[in-house]
């Protein structure tokens, strides 16, 4: 194992840490850990963080259970069209994707500088979400829900098609639907959307076993090592507030962007 595997693996762990610390935004750096320390094709690498995401949204979810934060009812209206859309697009979309998309002068943009470039992009739109301050409205008592279903449907559908794509969360897009559109106070929706998460990402990883070679070895030691950080990030939030760093995370989020963008383009 070389020195830049071993940074992998320790970016494994940080990515959980991040989770345990702040809730969330971790996992969008597990595709530039898979690509750029790895060695881990883009595609694949998609695949892979959709696993890593999905896993670690799950054990966020069962914490959220026991404290009586998840709606349920909310989470599953919109999840059904998340997790059609992400099985559908690692299914049949991605796979149909060219190997070679077009040209800029002499520069030819490939399938996979293609994927990482569009994912630069949702890192530099999470990331704004991240550093911009959001009132939160933490009480618990919700209002009445009242399902705009068309709306919920194309939402659903456009974050699964996203997730699909770049093996990201999408967290930053479905929590404030569900403060917009369910009316959930953001501690409930913070946790409903783990649960969103959790399914739509480890549904539409079953598209990918159907379509790529799984290295399950590899895939489940990176991941347990992020498990091992959520369990870290959660001890440290006892003696760090997450929220403060979120602001931090969010410009390194921004300056990762940015690295892929320049990276793949030169």
């Amino acid at each position: 194992m070389d020195i830049t595997q071993i940074f992998g693996y320790i970016g494994a762990l940080f990515i959980g840490i991040v989770l345990g610390l702040i809730g969330g935004g971790g996992s969008i750096l597990t595709v530039p850990i898979l690509v750029y320390l790895l060695a881990v094709n883009p595609v694949t690498a998609t695949a892979y963080s959709l696993f890593v995401v999905g896993v670690s949204a799950l054990v966020g979810t069962l914490r959220n259970i026991q404290k009586g934060l998840v709606d349920f009812k909310t989470g599953i209206v919109f999840a059904i069209p998340a997790f059609i859309a992400v099985y559908l697009t690692r299914r049949f979309i991605v796979p149909a994707i060219p190997e070679y998309l077009f040209e800029i002068g002499d520069f030819e943009i490939t399938k996979d500088i293609g994927i990482m470039i569009f994912f630069a992009i949702i890192m530099l739109l999470a990331s704004i979400s991240m550093i911009k301050d959001r009132k939160e409205n933490n009480s618990l008592q919700t209002e009445p829900v009242i399902f705009n279903y068309p709306l919920i449907i194309i939402e659903g559908a456009g974050v699964g098609l996203l997730t699909g794509i770049v093996g990201a969360g999408g967290g930053f897009l479905i929590i404030p639907a569900l403060v917009l559109m369910a009316k959930l106070p953001m501690k409930k929706a913070v946790a409903t959307s783990l649960l969103i998460i959790a399914i739509k990402s480890l549904i539409g990883f079953i598209g990918d076993i159907e379509t790529l070679t799984i290295d399950w070895n590899f895939l489940l030691l990176f991941t347990a090592i992020s498990i091992i950080g959520i369990y870290l990030g959660i001890w440290l939030s006892n003696f760090v507030e997450g929220y403060k760093l979120k602001k931090a995370f969010g410009w390194f989020v921004l300056l990762m962007g940015i690295y892929i963008i320049i990276k793949e383009l030169t």
